[in-house]
């Protein structure tokens, strides 16, 4: 559903980024389009509705508004925006239908245009994100997608997508593997989340365990503690050790996707 002039007029990007979006409205893809159209000069590349189902407005390399200063950087790269049905609080979980419609454009998007199996390391590192995760990405923060959909992005839809890139299940649970890095941010707010239970296990078993109880799915300073002895026993030390997670010593715990 092209939306015009803006898919002739807008600038040209290369798409390097994915950003998912929650609309904050209950909308069909039909209504998500005539109100780009009609009421806002804003719009989205994508909107995936409750049932699954795909709306495309713009094409993948114009730009289009909905990621503030990811649209499209001086060196020409941009984002490609996801927006999403929800409540109008954006505090509702993404259904299994619409986890395996964004693992689906995840998936096209890699293919596609390259872009890279990883969680945005900065709001321009190539990879996927959710709105809320750089404040560059917003008119200087918001909670969009909400905390539901965050966390369903770590623990679903991004392990869906590099799952099912490499030859796994696309469905919106994929089994086995391993957990990919999530990004620093990740720990850094105190997330609930089954990759920290995963993770809390491999550090008991690993040795390096500071849990009195669990582990469980909330970050708390037991996990930093013991990630910290991880660190340790690889031989870091200093800042190095300092319990928050980073992608080597991640790669090297080997958190099991399960």
């Amino acid at each position: 559903m092209e939306l015009q002039p803006e898919s002739d007029a807008q600038p040209a990007i290369r798409p390097t980024q994915v950003i998912f979006h929650s609309l904050a409205a209950p909308w069909t893809g039909e209504r998500t389009y005539e109100f780009w159209r009609d009421s806002t000069p804003l719009e989205s590349h994508f909107y995936v509705g409750f049932d699954g189902g795909v709306y495309q407005y713009i094409g993948t390399q114009t730009r289009a508004d909905a990621n503030m200063h990811a649209n499209r950087r001086g060196d020409g790269s941009g984002a490609v925006s996801v927006e999403t049905a929800s409540n109008t609080q954006h505090s509702d979980p993404w259904t299994d239908e619409q986890i395996n419609a964004l693992i689906g454009i995840g998936v096209w998007m890699h293919r596609t245009h390259g872009v890279p199996l990883r969680v945005c390391q900065d709001w321009t590192d190539p990879g996927f994100g959710v709105h809320k995760l750089y404040p560059q990405w917003s008119d200087g923060g918001t909670a969009c997608p909400g905390a539901a959909r965050t966390a369903q992005f770590y623990d679903r839809v991004f392990p869906g997508i590099v799952a099912a890139v490499n030859g796994g299940s696309s469905g919106g649970n994929p089994g086995g593997g391993l957990v990919p890095f999530p990004g620093p941010d990740f720990f850094k707010r105190a997330p609930r989340s089954a990759v920290i239970t995963a993770m809390g296990r491999r550090l008991v078993e690993e040795g390096c365990s500071a849990y009195s109880s669990g582990p469980g799915p909330q970050w708390t300073d037991a996990d930093r503690q013991s990630y910290a002895r991880w660190q340790r026993k690889l031989g870091y030390s200093g800042t190095d050790a300092d319990g928050w997670p980073g992608p080597t010593s991640w790669a090297r715990l080997r958190v099991p996707n399960n």
